[in-house]
């Protein structure tokens, strides 16, 4: 199962779990709330799992691809580990299964604090579109995930302040507001 915290303020290396002291545990509902949706799923027979056939169809995830971030695999590595770990947002939801390795999925709470979750093997998770957040390799250096898409994959991040996008709007109104 999934695990999430309240992260430190550490500027120190991004791949350590900087958790507060004491720890300030995030459940699954906490994370629900901001529109963060969690499956786990069976990583090793991710060809022919017929979950994710049914999750791909309920959701029209119609294109996929493969990324596997490690230094010997991933063209500019350092400069992608960067770009991936600066605070940004997209305009469709993010959808991300761990297939192997691990990481960790930032994202700010209501009150805008970092919450890390901790993403491993047969991990999915879903990022609506206009929630902050980023993304960083955890001490072991690697993972392989799939990328999921509704229609044509678009990589276009925007880097905070990116407020004045409808999906922003639409994700505060949706999850950040007192109502929601």
């Amino acid at each position: 199962m999934v695990e999430a915290w309240y992260m430190d303020e550490s500027q120190e290396d991004q791949r350590a779990p900087h958790r507060l002291q004491p720890n300030r545990a995030v459940s699954l509902e906490q994370l629900r709330r901001l529109g963060v949706a969690y499956r786990k799923l069976d990583a090793d027979n991710y060809e022919t799992d017929p979950c994710l056939k049914e999750i791909r169809k309920a959701e029209n995830y119609s294109w996929m691809d493969i990324v596997t971030i490690h230094k010997d695999k991933l063209p500019n590595y350092e400069e992608k580990i960067k770009t991936f770990y600066e605070e940004h947002l997209h305009l469709d939801d993010e959808i991300r299964y761990i297939l192997d390795g691990s990481g960790y999925f930032d994202v700010r709470d209501k009150d805008d604090k970092w919450i890390r979750i901790s993403m491993e093997k047969g991990d999915m998770i879903t990022l609506p579109a206009g929630i902050y957040h980023r993304f960083t390799l955890d001490e072991n250096n690697y993972v392989k995930a799939m990328r999921l898409f509704v229609g044509e994959p678009v990589w276009t991040a925007y880097n905070r302040p990116a407020d004045d996008f409808p999906a922003r709007k639409q994700y505060m109104m949706k999850f950040l507001t007192e109502e929601a």
